[in-house]
């Protein structure tokens, strides 16, 4: 075994032994892939025996690195887990399968082993400075803003909007209802000067290098203009700017970050946002994995929700960490999209139950594959911010 994976295993084989040794395999059941796969082989448990081979030579990563593809980062196999609940002397060390998929795919790609999907996702990131997008938009750094067209939005400032890359160059209608809300709030705010992708679907399928490079640009951009607070509309920007940026700029990163969501519920709270336009909608909301199992985001979506005149709401019957994903998330798409479409089809056909019309998410990235999942059924998927633009009365 090559010393890198030597250390990888030393380094990961406790967290590999307290979830071989348990023996639970709970996670099993709310991992969406598994849900439609049953496929031992990509399960939660299988992920941390393979750290337990390794370790003890019997394996090496090029021989598992494709399993780990199999997984949406969404977390509920942690959750799920009695050893995160830290009861008893025997669960000594929380459940961290969401970090070692990560570690697994960052190992395989030092060691030069790729997935060919991934591996041209990333390169062709790092040359445009944006994610692909799937469906061949054209992605040129002029046009990141092409979105705000219209809009007379200043660029810097104390706070700024940071748009992903699907809903910048392919959902473009959702960042226009967040921006045309927030000015109807008052709420002022700018753009970036020159924003990149936030390097953490790289750092996701591996590439951490890349992801820290585009991370520094864009801290850089942030220093450069001012800025003291980031708003974020998407929960894998979220994630990213919470838990990598911090791990990658240690006490020098001081920017605050703030989930829009987060933001619409208390402006509605405060009176500032009045939603007054009915919406006849017979409908029910899809957890973003991000921030309902990872971030713990779940009340202020429904407030929202609830908020709007004309709306039906039927929620979902395993709500907070036990909500179904898109499988949206973690690479999945991009690799396996055959698969994502399996879990998507699974949560809108869970929606369908409800007998409701419409799926409501707060996610772009879960938007695409839900939506598509959803024509079979004859329910409409839409966006949380756009809802609510349309019962403001500015829906782009």
């Amino acid at each position: 075994m090559p010393d890198p994976e030597k250390r990888f295993a030393e380094e990961w084989r406790n967290a590999a032994y307290n979830c071989f040794s348990s023996g639970h395999k709970f996670c099993r059941e709310v991992c969406p892939v598994m849900q439609v796969t049953r496929n031992e082989s990509w399960s939660p448990t299988a992920f941390h025996a393979n750290v337990v081979a390794m370790e003890k030579g019997e394996l090496e990563v090029a021989d598992v690195a494709a399993d780990y593809v199999n997984c949406t980062g969404c977390g509920a196999c942690e959750l799920r887990c009695p050893n995160s609940l830290f009861t008893g002397d025997f669960y000594r060390f929380r459940t961290r399968t969401v970090d070692l998929v990560k570690a697994v795919r960052g190992l395989a790609v030092s060691q030069g082993v790729h997935q060919p999907g991934w591996q041209r996702w990333n390169l062709l990131t790092d040359e445009r400075r944006h994610e692909p997008v799937l469906n061949g938009t054209p992605i040129e750094q002029e046009r990141v803003r092409d979105w705000a067209d219209g809009l007379d939005l200043p660029i810097g400032g104390e706070t700024i909007l940071f748009v992903d890359c699907e809903a910048a160059f392919y959902r473009t209608s959702v960042p226009r209802a967040v921006a045309r809300i927030l000015n109807l709030a008052g709420y002022k705010f700018g753009l970036m000067n020159e924003q990149w992708c936030c390097g953490g679907p790289a750092a996701e399928m591996g590439y951490e290098e890349q992801a820290r490079r585009f991370a520094q640009h864009n801290l850089d951009d942030w220093r450069a203009a001012g800025v003291r607070r980031v708003l974020v509309l998407d929960p894998h920007d979220y994630i990213t700017f919470t838990e990598d940026y911090p791990k990658y700029f240690g006490d020098a990163y001081d920017i605050e970050i703030v989930l829009v969501v987060e933001l619409l519920a208390e402006l509605i709270r405060e009176g500032r946002l009045t939603p007054h336009v009915p919406v006849e909608r017979t409908v029910t909301y899809h957890d973003p994995c991000r921030l309902s199992k990872r971030k713990g985001v779940w009340r202020e979506p429904r407030e929202i929700l609830r908020a709007i005149p004309g709306v039906t709401f039927h929620d979902v019957d395993r709500v907070t960490q036990w909500s179904y994903c898109s499988g949206g998330g973690g690479g999945l798409p991009v690799e396996k999209p055959e698969l994502t479409a399996k879990i998507s089809e699974h949560r809108v056909g869970k929606a369908a139950e409800l007998g409701v019309d419409t799926l409501v998410s707060a996610c772009p990235w879960s938007e695409r594959p839900l939506s598509e999942a959803g024509k079979a059924r004859s329910i409409d998927v839409v966006d949380l911010h756009e809802l609510l633009a349309e019962s403001l009365g500015v829906a782009p």
